[in-house]
Parts: structure tokens; sequence; C-alpha cells
């Protein structure tokens, strides 16, 4: 596999010559690249692949296209595309032909495909990729609707359009949205008169319900000529639909749409104009009041909320609007709250609107309310504790102690580092220890990785770098870790003055124990500090490699061999 590598590194060498040679990239960016694709090149040559492999591999050759069109803008230079972006360019595409080869039942990846050749491939490369998407993917309407739209927008080929229109048409008979894509620059003549009727009562006979219902008013309303058509539509939508909270939320919000009646004098004055915008948002919550009284359903509760939510967070520089839309919002809370016809995430999103305005004392009612509702939700009870915290009450430390009595110990990780950094900003550094340390006792298992790096960070942060080894000295024994509990105190000895050596030997040596028959990097970061560092002792670098070829198992032993000859031959 490492003659593999090299070769496709040898590949690479003309175009970065270029780069280098024209004085795009300095030689140590050069060697930084080779570096970094050496990785890339490794992961995606390995016996086992993963897709997120092979996407940061793209990932990375598009953020070097762009660095490069920047520079190349900046010194006004364009000469050797050839050579250096179509090489990039072809390279990119063979990864994606593997990759969507691989694993060719993701959408995404193939969408992702999709964007790359619109942006830096030709447009007939593009053609066979949606050729290619459609072939496996031709039970997906939306794809045959952005096939349709790019030969139809970007190649001007109508034709090859109305083909992909009809060959989708054949896959999906019954599908709302390929009936629904005519481009209004081309639809007048087919929605002229009773033509655009018979499409009508066509398409609503084969596919059913309230959404395709308004989203074929929505199209009729582009088109002035389709008033009577529209009005039809309208009606039938309220006697056909009248159980579908869809239906009602369609007709309340079309009250904000309705102008004041002719001959009444319309407002001039932007007192005038507020009001008036409120008597519209007065009618539209008089059809949702008669909406949930007629269908009292969670989800016709979910559209009145919704809606009293979007009005309220509207900007407007009127205090009187303000009022109202506060009042409306916070009334129909209230009742929508006490049928218990609102969901967890209605709770969330009104606190978070109420935060975000700085209503205190509503986002706390509407907090009390969800975690009296919803009281093994670890988000609820964090929001509850947000609202406290930013109104600066007393009670919040009794509030983290509330709130792990009724949940499960595995949500709380989030609280307990909540309730951490509160102290910090708050309290005593005592205090905050004493917080970690309690939290220690309570959280296990994988949760506990992530608090004891947040403690250990907490430390050095306050306490400098004899805090944190004092810190880590006292975890050094509580498994599990992570690699980046040892890095962390790697690093805090590294910023000191006088940097001791033997106790990053020792942070190294007590990572290797943990992760050393499965990190490669580890070995080769110990190998290189032994090497660069001052006071390193590069004769222990064999001692370290053979040692790490013990311990390391499979495609780890395999990474760290590549690495190992990649460096030794200066490309890293």
């Amino acid at each position: 596999m490492a003659e593999i590598i090299q070769e496709r590194i040898e590949d690479r060498l003309p175009e970065l010559e270029q780069l280098e040679r024209i004085g795009l990239f300095s030689h140590a960016e050069i060697k930084a690249i080779i570096k970094k694709a050496s990785d890339l090149e490794y992961k995606i040559q390995r016996r086992t692949l993963f897709k997120e492999d092979f996407i940061n591999y793209v990932q990375y050759e598009i953020n070097l296209l762009e660095l490069i069109q920047r520079r190349r803008t900046r010194i006004g230079y364009s000469f050797k595309k050839d050579e250096i972006e179509n090489s990039i360019v072809h390279r990119v595409q063979g990864v994606f032909q593997r990759a969507s080869a691989k694993w060719k039942d993701d959408v995404q990846l193939w969408l992702s495909y999709v964007v790359f050749c619109k942006k830096w491939a030709t447009k007939t490369q593009l053609s066979k990729v949606f050729s290619a998407m459609l072939a496996i993917h031709s039970n997906k309407p939306a794809l045959w609707i952005m096939a349709a739209k790019w030969e139809m927008e970007d190649r001007l080929s109508s034709e090859s359009a109305r083909q992909l229109f009809l060959r989708a048409l054949r896959f999906h008979p019954e599908c709302a949205k390929l009936y629904k894509e005519e481009h209004p620059d081309y639809s007048e003549e087919i929605l002229k008169g009773e033509l655009a009727r018979i499409i009508y009562k066509n398409s609503v006979s084969i596919i059913k319900g309230a959404e395709f219902h308004v989203s074929l008013l929505s199209i009729a309303q582009l088109f002035d000529f389709a008033k009577d058509l529209q009005k039809e539509i309208y009606d039938d939508l309220q006697t056909l639909h009248t159980d579908d909270p869809l239906t009602w939320d369609y007709v309340a919000r079309r009250e904000l749409e309705i102008e004041s009646q002719t001959g009444e004098e319309q407002p001039t004055t932007k007192q005038a104009k507020a009001v008036e915008v409120g008597r519209k948002e007065e009618r539209c919550c008089a059809v949702y009041e008669e909406a949930v009284k007629t269908l009292p359903t969670e989800a016709m509760w979910k559209c009145y909320i919704t809606f009293c939510l979007e009005r309220f967070t509207k900007k407007s520089n009127s205090g009187f609007l303000r009022g109202k839309r506060l009042e409306r919002t916070m009334t129909s809370f209230r009742k929508a709250h006490e049928l218990k016809l609102l969901s967890e995430c209605q709770y969330k999103q009104l606190i978070v609107s109420l935060l975000c305005h700085k209503f205190l004392r509503e986002a706390l009612e509407v907090a009390v309310a969800g975690t009296e509702l919803f009281r093994d939700s670890g988000t609820m009870w964090q929001l509850k504790l947000r609202v406290l915290i930013e109104s600066k009450s007393p009670d919040i430390a009794m509030l983290f102690e509330e709130a792990f009595v009724h949940l499960k110990p595995q949500v709380c990780l989030p609280l307990w580092i909540s309730w951490a950094e509160w102290s910090e900003d708050a309290k005593s550094q005592e205090d905050t220890e004493a917080v970690f340390k309690k939290a220690l006792l309570a959280v296990i298992g994988a949760d506990s990785v992530t608090l004891k790096n947040k403690y250990l960070d907490w430390a050095y942060r306050s306490g400098g770098y004899r805090k944190a080894r004092a810190v880590f000295k006292s975890l050094q024994e509580s498994r599990p870790f992570s690699v980046d509990f040892f890095r962390k105190m790697i690093q805090f000895e590294k910023e000191q003055e006088s940097c001791n050596m033997a106790n990053i030997r020792e942070y190294y040596e007590r990572a290797l124990r943990e992760f050393g028959s499965t990190d490669s990097d580890l070995w080769m970061d110990y190998m290189k500090e032994e090497l660069n560092h001052p006071l390193g002792r590069p004769e222990n670098c064999g001692q370290i490699y053979w040692r790490a070829m013990k311990m390391l198992q499979g495609e780890s032993a395999e990474a760290f061999v590549a690495k190992h000859a990649m460096h030794q031959t200066g490309h890293l």
C-alpha cells in the first residue's frame, strides 16, 4: 500500500512544482500539501474504506482549488490551468466515481458530485453524472426535476428537459411535485382558460390531500388570467379538506393578504399602519380560534402557535404591535398548555424566542410549564436553568439539584457542564471544583470522558499548569479517557517557559498505555518530539518504532508503516 500512496503522491508533483514555480505557493506550503495528501491517500487506499474519508479527501481538494483561484486573482496570473486545476478536477472526479460506485444508494454523495461538477467540470461531464445518478435513483422525483431544470436553465435545452419530465412521469404518475413543476415563463399557454381547469381537476382526482391543493392554488395565484380558477380551488379546499389543519392554516394566513375594503381610507402614518397590521393579525387569530374549536388536535394547535411565534419574532418599531403580539402568543400558549396539546419542541421554541427578546418572566412561565409536563427532558431543564441564569435567580444551584432528581443519569452530562460553566462565572474556584468532583461521581462511562477534558481545561484556565497537573494526577487512573486528555497535558507542558521533556515523555507513555494498540499518530508524534525537541533524544526513536510495531494491530500498523516511510523520504 505504501508503494501505491507513493505513486499517487508522485503523480501530483508536476502540478505542485508548477504551483511553486509560478509563485502561487511557497516551498513550505507545498510540503504541507504533500503531508496532508499522504494522509488522505492512505485513508482511501486501505482495506476497510469509510465514506467520510472520501468526503474529507474531496473537501480538501475543493478547498485547494478555491485557494488557487483566490491567489491567481490576487497576482493576476491565469496560465497553466490545464496542468494545475484540470489535474486536480480530474483527480476529484476519480474519487467521486469510486465513492459513488461503492455507496451508490447515498443520494447526498451524488448531489455533492453534481455540485462539484456544476462549478468545476464541463457541462458534458455533468450530464453524464446526472445520467448515472438517475439510472440508480429513478425512484426519486426530486432528482428528475433537478436534472430537467439544469437542462432547461443551464444548457438551455427545453427539449431535453421535456424528455426528462416525460420519463419521470412514466416512473411516477402520481407524483404531485412533477405536476407542479411548470416554469412560469413557459406556463401561460398551458394554464389559460378551460385547459387550466382540466389540468387542475385531473391532478386533484389523482393526488389527494390539502397540501397538494394548497400548492396548486399558490401556482394559480402567479397568473392574472386564473382569477376564477383561484376562487374555485380555494372553495374546493375549504369544502374537501375541512378536517386538515393545513386548510385552516392557509385560510387564517390569507387574512394577512386581504387589503382594506374599497372606499376605506388607507393608513398613512406609521401608527395607523401598525394598527391596520394588528387588525389583520386579529382576524387571523379569529380564524385560528375557530379552527382549534372545530379541530382540537395537537397539529392544529401547532399551526396556531407557529403563526403567533412568527408574528411575535417579526421586527416592528411599534410598541403597540409588539405588545399585542406578545399578549396573543402567551394567551394561545396558556390555552394549549391547559389542554396538553403542545409538543415539547414547541415549548422549547417559545422559550428561546422569549429569551431572545428578553421577556424573562414569560420565558420562565413557559419553562416551568414545560418541565412540569416533560420532567424527563434534559433539554427542557437546561432551558429552564438558562432562563434562571439570565434572570440572575438566587436559586440556580438548587434547581440543578432538582433537575438531577427527575432525570436519568445518561442525559445529565449537558446539565453538569452547564452547572460548572455557570459556577466558573458566578462562584469561587472551590465551588466550581466541587461541582466537577460531584459530577465525576455521578457521570460514568463514555460521558465521563467529556467531563474529564472539561475539568482539565478549567484547571489550566483557573490555576495554570500546576493546577492542571494536579487534576491530571488525580484522574490518571480514572478510566475511560480520550487521547485528547493526554494531548492537552502535552500541549500545556510545551507552553511553559521551562518545558520539561521528562514530563512530556510521561504523558506520552501514559497515553500509549491506553491507546498504543490503535493510535498510530501518537507513536509518530512521540518520535517527532524526540527528534525535534531541544531536550529530545533522537536515539530513542528506534526503540519507540519497534515498540509501536509490537503494539499496533491491523490497519493501525499499516498506517504507521506508511507514515513512517513518508517521513523517512522527507514527505512528512
